[in-house]
This record gives C-alpha cells, structure tokens and sequence, in this order.
C-alpha cells in the first residue's frame, strides 16, 4: 500500500453502512472494457475488521475507486455474519482475527451461501499456515494489512476476475515451502471427476492453467465472463476442489494439460 495508516488514524469511525462512494467521479485507470469492475457496474464489497481505524483506511481505498461499490462493513463476527446473509456482493474481504472469532469461520458461511463470491483475507501477519488453510476454505486472495505491495483495489478486482491476490513476499515464502515432496497427491475420484468434465469445461481449465483470466478467456472462446466463471464453478464442483490452483494441479497430475 502506499499510504501510512498512522497518518489517517486520527478520523472518526466510518459508519457501519456504506453508499456509492462521493469520490465515483475520481478518474479510473486504464481497464479492460472485458474485466469486470467498471465504473457503470462495480464490483460489490463487504468489509469486516474489528479495527476501526484500518478499517477505515481499507474503506477509504475502495471508496476512492469508482470501479469498486463499497456495498456495508461490519466490525465483528456477528456483523460479518449478518452482512453475508443480508446483503449482495461479489468479494469479503474479511480480517483473520475479529473480536469475536476468526475470520475463517466468515470464509465458510460465505462459501456456503454465495459460493461464486470471492474471498481475500486480510491479516498484520504473514503466515503460511493462515494463508494454506484459507486457500483450503475457498479464499482467493491472503493480504497483508501494512504490505507496500499493491493496495486493497487492486486486490479486489484481480480476484473477481479470476485472479488471486497474495502479497508478493508471502507468494514466495508459500512457493519455497512446497517442492516436489509436498505436493498434493490426487483424489481417488479424480479420474471419475476429469470424466465428467463437459468438452468446455475442459477448455476452459486448460486455459485458466496457461495462465489466463475469466475476462481474456471470454474474449478468446466468445462466451460472458459469467458463464466462463460457471464452467470454472462447475469444473470444482465435479473435481471436488474449491480453488483454480487445486484444479489445475488435480487435472495436471491425472494428465488432462
């Protein structure tokens, strides 16, 4: 991030709902007319941290980017559970640990009751173990709060189009802990799940495996990002995985790519 959070710690605690942001018509960087989160339909973001005040320096961040809608935020587990069940949005970005409870326990209600909603972690704290287990629950982004890497924006709109979102230092600390000794072995269902994967679906994983995004791979097949993200959500259903990375390892290891 390129702020410093004790410079805005002095503000007053952001209000607990929050509209359209009064910054909308702030100048939006160049972005692909094919990604999701533009400025006409941004991408929808429920925040949950128990600090007030780094809260409200996330907030601010997201506030400031007209491609983001910064849909409520909560400041406990027992707000982030009522946000998730009430309101609409396409990212959490949630704290690990909350007043009340862990942030883990957020990951797996939103999973199970918006399963195509994408979901980073945000921790003081970078922990190989947190990041592991969250990218276990379905967690597609691990951000460290006080990281000079990129900022909260950025890595709400990399993850909603297909991406993930882990702070640089971090990715290389978690590559170095896995080698070929470590590596996942596969399920015993895997064949029977490649089976059933449609034509598509397997066009699709082979794509997300070189690398692509939901937005590159509607442009390259001419189908909707939406419907590319359903066959991805449907391939980890059959697959029985819950992130891009565990699929594209399972259909690697069982010699689909």
């Amino acid at each position: 991030m390129n702020i410093s959070f004790n410079s805005r710690f002095e503000d007053n605690e952001a209000p607990f709902l929050t509209g359209a942001s009064p910054l909308a018509a702030k100048a939006v960087p160049t972005w692909p007319t094919y990604f999701l989160g533009q400025p006409a339909r941004p991408t929808r973001v429920l925040l949950v941290d128990d600090d007030v005040h780094v809260r409200k320096v996330i907030a601010d961040e997201l506030l400031a980017d007209a491609r983001i809608h910064l849909v409520a935020q909560g400041g406990s587990m027992k707000e982030g559970k009522r946000l998730i069940a009430n309101e609409d949005f396409d990212v959490l970005l949630v704290d690990l640990n909350l007043g009340d409870g862990l942030g883990f326990d957020l990951i797996r209600q939103a999973k199970a009751v918006k399963p195509m909603a994408e979901i980073i972690l945000i921790s003081v704290m970078e922990d190989e173990d947190h990041a592991i287990h969250a990218f276990g629950l379905g967690a597609t982004g691990y951000f460290v709060k006080h990281s000079w890497f990129g900022n909260f924006p950025n890595a709400v709109l990399q993850v909603v189009n297909g991406g993930a979102s882990i702070t640089p230092t971090l990715a290389r600390r978690l590559l170095k802990k896995f080698d070929g000794s470590h590596a996942p072995k596969p399920a015993v269902t895997a064949q029977g799940g490649l089976s059933e994967l449609s034509d598509r679906e397997r066009e699709v994983l082979k794509l997300v495996a070189s690398g692509y995004i939901s937005g590159e791979i509607s442009e390259m097949l001419h189908i909707s990002i939406q419907t590319v993200n359903t066959h991805i959500k449907n391939t980890h259903r059959k697959l029985k995985v819950r992130t891009r990375a565990q699929a594209v390892n399972l259909a690697s290891t069982c010699g689909l790519l």
